[in-house]
């Protein structure tokens, strides 16, 4: 294993994302298909996924890049039948992470811990089922607290639990942070709602409310390198929010790269216009986009957007075209 190839702004890339799917049983209202926008379709297996080994193979150059995590996303990865098989042949050294509506949790959990899965995040956005409805487009919440108990009795603990944060829910933050300071193997974090990805403004809530709220009623308060990101600790719990939406700290310290379903590289969540095929998926043909894709990362905010006279943020001319 090589050292983490860095970008011309010094961020070594350690991470990646992995889309397995844009199939999801959920219809969520906030949903940006990891950038991608609202893609989904019918649930049959797609012919334009990554296979089994498409997934591996990427992996495993991944790994001669000095990558040593990967989090497994969607649409909803748990659809994918072969997610055991795809963590088991994961390259040994690198962190296995999901995130998932945790409805398939129930029965397979303690099978992807024996796979190698390390960590999972479940999206819960609500401790109400009327709201989590409204929210998720689906009936599914007490499957989805079934999930979470699951994950946790496999020793996938601590599970952190997904929560965006606007309009719908952010009535329930309180209620989450509660929930987990009292509830052992849990943990919450609580994403900025991003709205240039929704197109629903009027939904967005001031995350800095938020902040201000957890630092008056915390223990004490940590940073993570990752993101430069505040973890709270109140009453045992840990709650740690997750705010890029124009937070050039958050964009200068982002240290990964994704991978959609169909086999594009992409630098950046919010950019769509730096895909990147991998053809055939082979080696070479890997190693060269992954290359090219960390090569011309720039962080979003603060390089691909900057500040004009108002403070507003608007595309710089050097990527107009």
């Amino acid at each position: 294993m090589s050292a983490p190839l860095s970008d011309d702004f010094g961020r070594e890339v350690t991470g990646v994302r992995v889309s397995l799917t844009d199939r999801c049983n959920f219809d969520c209202v906030y949903c940006h298909n990891e950038g991608l926008g609202d893609t989904r379709g019918p649930m049959a297996a797609r012919d334009d996924e990554m296979d089994t080994d498409d997934v591996v193979r990427f992996l495993e150059v991944a790994a001669e890049f000095g990558v040593d995590s990967v989090k497994f996303t969607g649409g909803e990865p748990m659809l994918r039948e072969d997610l055991e098989e795809i963590v088991r042949r994961t390259p040994d050294g690198m962190e296995t992470s999901l995130t998932t509506n945790g409805t398939f949790l129930p029965g397979r959990a303690p099978d992807l811990v024996d796979a190698g899965l390390d960590r999972v995040n479940v999206s819960q956005d609500a401790l109400d089922p009327e709201t989590f409805a409204a929210v998720t487009q689906s009936g599914a919440y007490e499957e989805v607290l079934e999930g979470v108990r699951c994950a946790v009795e496999a020793g996938l603990d601590p599970v952190k639990l997904n929560m965006v944060v606007f309009e719908h829910t952010a009535g329930y933050v309180e209620g989450m942070v509660e929930h987990v300071a009292e509830t052992d193997g849990l943990q919450l974090q609580l994403i900025e709602y991003m709205p240039e990805l929704t197109g629903r403004p009027e939904w967005n809530v001031d995350i800095d409310r938020v902040h201000d709220w957890l630092a008056e009623i915390a223990d004490r308060v940590e940073r993570r390198s990752m993101h430069d990101r505040r973890r709270y600790w109140v009453d045992g719990g840990m709650v740690e929010i997750v705010d890029p939406v124009e937070n050039e700290t958050f964009c200068a310290n982002c240290g990964r790269v994704r991978v959609t379903h169909e086999g594009y590289l992409k630098g950046c969540l919010n950019r769509n216009d730096d895909l990147r095929s991998m053809g055939e998926m082979t080696k070479p043909e890997i190693r060269e986009t992954f290359r090219e894709t960390v090569a011309e990362r720039v962080p979003y905010y603060g390089e691909y957007l900057v500040e004009d006279d108002d403070g507003a943020y608007v595309l710089d001319e050097e990527y107009v075209g």
